[in-house]
């Protein structure tokens, strides 16, 4: 299974050329729920801290504010979630309504800060 790599201090350039102030966000009380990613998502951890252990039985991964992590399309596994969890997040690849209806929000985000 592909795993997931996380970019524990990525530059504020960087975030600002994938646009990542427009995405959308996803918050998460304390919990654990299974979850198979069904595109290959991008997220930037805004608050929290969360463990991704694989389906397969491999190692766990952790990531928190701050942290960029790119989950792999196909990959299988329990989300625990540590700490209240929120992201900022864009799908690529994958299941084609779930990246348009994301392209969309992000899109929507951009023009509202345009009118501000």
């Amino acid at each position: 299974m592909k795993k997931i790599t996380v970019n524990s201090n990525p530059s504020e350039a960087l975030l600002k050329e994938m646009g990542v102030v427009h995405w959308p966000t996803w918050e998460k009380e304390v919990s654990v729920f299974p979850w198979e990613f069904v595109t290959t998502e991008t997220a930037l951890v805004l608050e929290g801290e969360c463990t991704m252990t694989p389906a397969d039985g491999g190692s766990s991964t952790t990531f928190k504010a701050g942290d960029l992590v790119v989950f792999p399309i196909g990959y299988k596994g329990t989300w625990e979630v540590n700490k209240a969890f929120k992201k900022r997040y864009k799908h690529s690849g994958g299941k084609l309504v779930k990246c348009i209806f994301n392209r969309l929000t992000i899109l929507s985000n951009q023009a509202k800060s345009i009118m501000k």
